[in-house]
């Protein structure tokens, strides 16, 4: 019996159990307890929890922003949804989505089951949230920043796992399960220092929003492509040699706007290039050594703004197939997948040998600098070209045939710097958000192994 991880129960715990687990490692993987702490369950200390809604989602801007699993980052919501729902006026009031409300993604793989983040009231938008969401709102005593840092800190993150189903394709945590997990009761001060933290941080991401959105800004009046591809003609004559040319048959692909962005790039007074000259591309494929940890990048690890939001550690053996592409400092990755392309990113120097997804193209700039490029390729004007090129049909995406010919104007080298300059500004308001986010998670697991009044200083030193 040596070296096996047994426990002993009664068969009135397993009956107990709503889902009445069976399977070992339900009873011998428990997380760690402090027992100095008073524990509840979860669901003592919530006045509701709720399923989102089940509907079919678009990205005309019709009906209400829609919050998704892939939405969440950093313990927060997203500042923004990309997708939308067109609910009558009863079920958005039914699943509108109120300030901090937090958000618990129930179904996902089973390293991203149970991502949770709190949703801010930042504007006057109204929002809602799809059905493998779980909303979950606190009675008095326990504040919902502190739930979500508990649900996210390694303990409450274990608690969650160890009550996931897994299957082929996903993971399934039940929402019942959630509240029987058992959650340490602290001192409200202490919880306040929690929720400071939080509040700090969703203040700092709005700043760096709008610092990105200053980028943004230049970039767009330097291109005059403020008012490109908003026009809603829908009709185009061509000739039949252009269909040979591209090969493509689709009306989509020839409508009158991607010529608009063409003209107006053509006409870049600094002039044009494609893709392949641009950029340096590093595509060779890479085999992890199996014994070696690597940090893992893939599409959910980036955020609106084009920083990674994190990422996973793994051993080569575990690591997915797709996970194939080294990056270095410096490097621009652009999704490769219809539904992602917005998901670009700068490599930052702790990312510097990481492995990503090789749903990513991986750039090395030649002519123009990493910030300028990350924002000229989520610039509206370029994501409808990479949008016309993406091709197939169960996985519709962009190969690089197609990528590498895509022509990008030249940017003035003193926007560029001045460009660089403001996105530098705003990933550092990023960076200081997530410290603060990461303070508050840490502050909460030294609870746990070191006691209340250490978890103070820390916040208080800080």
């Amino acid at each position: 019996m040596e070296g096996l991880e047994i426990k002993e129960k009664k068969l009135y715990e397993v009956l107990y159990n709503k889902d009445f687990r069976i399977d070992s490692s339900f009873y011998t993987k428990e997380p760690k307890k402090n027992p100095n702490l008073i524990y509840a369950k979860i669901g003592e200390y919530l006045n509701s929890s709720q399923y989102g809604i089940s509907i079919e989602m678009n990205t005309d801007s019709v009906g209400y922003p829609i919050y998704r699993m892939n939405e969440i980052h950093d313990m927060l919501c997203d500042l923004d949804a990309d997708k939308y729902a067109d609910i009558t006026q009863a079920d958005f009031n039914k699943f509108a989505l109120k300030d901090g409300d937090v958000l618990f993604n129930r179904t996902n793989s089973f390293e991203w089951v149970g991502r949770t983040g709190v949703y801010y009231q930042n504007d006057d938008i109204q929002r809602t949230f799809a059905s493998y969401l779980v909303r979950l709102n606190p009675k008095d005593g326990i504040l919902s920043e502190y739930l979500c840092a508990y649900l996210s800190c390694k303990y409450g993150e274990w608690d969650v796992k160890r009550r996931a189903r897994q299957s082929i394709n996903q993971t399934n945590v039940n929402p019942e399960e959630v509240k029987e997990i058992e959650i340490p009761l602290l001192d409200i001060n202490l919880q306040q220092k929690v929720r400071d933290c939080f509040t700090q941080a969703n203040s700092l991401r709005i700043l760096s929003q709008k610092a990105y959105s200053d980028a943004e800004l230049i970039l767009h009046n330097e291109l005059g492509t403020n008012a490109i591809a908003v026009a809603d003609v829908n009709v185009s004559q061509k000739r039949f040699s252009d269909f040979v040319d591209s090969g493509r048959l689709d009306a989509e692909y020839y409508q009158p706007k991607y010529d608009e962005i063409i003209d107006q790039i053509s006409q870049s007074p600094y002039g044009h290039d494609k893709i392949g000259n641009l950029y340096i591309f590093r595509d060779k494929n890479f085999l992890p050594d199996d014994n070696a940890r690597y940090k893992y990048i893939e599409l959910s690890d980036i955020g609106v703004n084009g920083e990674i939001s994190g990422c996973s550690y793994e051993y080569g053996a575990n690591l997915p197939s797709r996970a194939r592409h080294i990056v270095h400092t410096g490097d621009i990755i652009i999704s490769s997948i219809e539904g992602s392309l917005q998901s670009c990113a700068i490599i930052t120097e702790e990312y510097d040998g990481a492995l990503c997804s090789t749903g990513f193209y991986v750039l090395s700039p030649r002519k123009i600098n990493s910030e300028t490029s990350l924002v000229l390729f989520k610039s509206p004007a370029i994501q409808a070209l990479l949008k016309r090129a993406c091709t197939g049909t169960i996985l519709t995406a962009i190969n690089k045939a197609e990528f590498t010919t895509i022509s990008l104007p030249i940017i003035n080298i003193d926007t560029q710097n001045k460009i660089a300059n403001i996105v530098q500004q705003s990933t550092t308001l990023r960076k200081e958000s997530h410290r603060l986010l990461n303070l508050a998670k840490t502050a909460v697991e030294t609870t746990i192994e070191k006691g209340e009044n250490v978890a103070m200083k820390l916040l208080n030193i800080e």
